[in-house]
């Protein structure tokens, strides 16, 4: 997986303020911070609204919204808004089209106990099953 195109996704560098080179950056970067502003720019890559981005991240939509732009999350918050921008730069991978991703994303699979992967973001174990999932795609190995 290209971890360079985990800062497209969250709005560039400038947002992040931290180059991603490897998964170690991923760790410096939970400890500095995402940004609401990054958070801004996930929710829209994937088409999701603040309400449903603060289901996922088990926030209210309330508590984002007092976070102004350029204020950085906690650790825990920020390693979940990491975890699912992995999700979407694999996704977009192996789907090779964002639209197709999206669209795999929000329907039951049954691999996934008929879950929709969207809706498994809100735990590293959820995010890992999507992963394992991703990854059986792309080899054409489906459960």
């Amino acid at each position: 997986m290209e971890l360079s195109n985990i800062p497209e996704i969250l709005g560039g560098e400038k947002i992040l303020r931290k180059k991603i080179q490897n998964r170690m950056d991923l760790v410096e970067l939970s400890d500095i911070g995402v940004t609401k502003d990054a958070l801004l720019n996930l929710a829209n890559y994937l088409s999701l609204s603040m309400s449903q981005m603060a289901t996922l991240l088990s926030m209210t939509e309330r508590t984002i919204k007092r976070y102004r732009p350029g204020e950085s999350f906690n650790r825990f918050v920020s390693e979940q808004i990491l975890q699912i921008a992995e999700v979407a730069v694999r996704g977009a991978e192996v789907f090779e089209d964002k639209n197709k991703f999206l669209v795999w994303m929000n329907n039951p699979s049954k691999a996934l106990a008929e879950k929709t992967p969207m809706s498994l973001l809100n735990s590293r174990f959820g995010t890992d099953m999507v992963l394992d999932e991703l990854c059986r795609i792309e080899y054409g190995v489906f459960s």
